[in-house]
């Protein structure tokens, strides 16, 4: 499988809808390391360009894969080596691209908005499954910025419920749709 994930806190958007670059949660970072770790993911992509940011997930990262956190418990150093950071998602794509030997298809989720070029999960899946090297971006807080969109070669279709509520954590929407990509019984809706 050759799918990479990325975690995007730059562009986004606050509740107010204006552009913002948010915060990283330790807790994300454990979470979405774990689930990457779980479906196969082979790296798992933090994005940032603030320095202190990085700092940060970069402290916490070494003290699971190279500091005490790493003999404490094994398993999580083995998901938190998944994680690198980067300072934008072109520095991401050119990684990947630089591993792999050519461009990821660069698949952005949309929780809000349904978008023209939209994957479906069944298609999504066949494509993780036969080998095809994607990038899947996720975004935080309020959701990704209109020119991660224009980057995009496709939208992923957005998670749906019979309820108006879409408001999802990053985290929970990740498990649902890692579930739905690479879980081994693709088509969810």
């Amino acid at each position: 499988m050759r799918l990479y994930v990325g975690l995007v806190h730059y562009p986004v958007y606050n509740k107010n809808h204006e552009r913002i670059a948010s915060a990283i949660t330790t807790f994300d970072l454990h979470d979405l390391s774990r689930l990457a770790k779980t479906y196969g993911v082979k790296r798992l992509y933090v994005i940032t360009p603030l320095e202190d940011q990085q700092e940060l997930a970069g402290r916490v990262i070494q003290h699971w894969t190279t500091g005490y956190g790493a003999t404490y418990n094994p398993n999580r150093k083995e998901a938190l080596e998944l994680i690198h950071v980067c300072a934008a998602i072109d520095d991401c794509v050119r990684e990947v691209a630089e591993i792999e030997g050519e461009r990821p298809l660069l698949v952005s989720t949309d929780a809000s908005v349904e978008r023209r070029e939209v994957l479906g999960y069944s298609q999504a899946a066949g494509m993780v499954r036969a080998g095809r090297l994607i990038l899947l971006l996720f975004g935080t807080a309020w959701g990704l910025g209109e020119e991660v969109f224009d980057q995009a070669d496709c939208f992923l279709d957005p998670v749906k419920t019979d309820t108006d509520y879409n408001h999802l954590s990053v985290r929970s929407a990740a498990a649902i749709i890692l579930d739905r990509l690479a879980g081994g019984h693709p088509g969810g809706s």
